[in-house]
């Protein structure tokens, strides 16, 4: 059994992930952890060094890698889903789980954060939150494919592995 959650960046699906995989009794990955192993570098440097397209193509080629593994929770990258057809494959090879937080608190997640995302250490505030929302409206046709959504600002790691338990196990 194979399980993606995606979401924004913020969304808390490293987070979620690592404890649902915990409670579910399976292995956990995040893909752009497994990216930067794979590479021996830093998704930063990736970008910097080889740019967006390079990355988007790695991420695709190591999805399917991790696709292979049984037993799992894989946390994507906010962007994975929205490119090829990552969304689709990831829904023919497992089953997907949209962590849909609302802006106001992916804002407030990302602020405290901010120096640690390169996509944003350079933004003040208000350019933040407006791409964040302009991210949220480019993703939302990609993320609204999950097999299942979870809406709430604050998604409870039980309440999730509850559901998927359920109707999995």
């Amino acid at each position: 059994m194979r399980f993606y959650l995606i979401g924004m960046m913020g969304a808390g699906k490293t987070t979620i992930g690592k404890l649902l995989a915990e409670d579910l009794k399976l292995s956990f990955i995040d893909l752009d952890q497994y990216i930067e192993l794979k590479e021996k570098k830093g998704i930063s440097a990736i970008f910097a060094d080889n740019g967006e397209e390079y990355f988007r193509i790695k991420e695709k080629e190591y999805l399917a890698e991790v696709s292979l593994f049984d037993d799992v929770i894989v946390s994507t990258g906010g962007g994975c889903p929205c490119f090829f057809d990552n969304m689709d494959f990831m829904n023919q090879s497992g089953i997907t789980i949209f962590l849909n937080v609302p802006q106001e608190e992916i804002f407030t997640r990302l602020i405290r954060k901010k120096e640690s995302r390169p996509l944003l250490s350079t933004k003040t505030d208000e350019e933040i939150n407006q791409f964040i929302g302009e991210t949220i409206a480019k993703r939302i046709g990609f993320y609204s494919q999950a097999k299942h959504t979870f809406t709430d600002a604050n998604l409870k790691q039980k309440d999730i592995a509850n559901f998927v338990y359920e109707l999995y196990f």
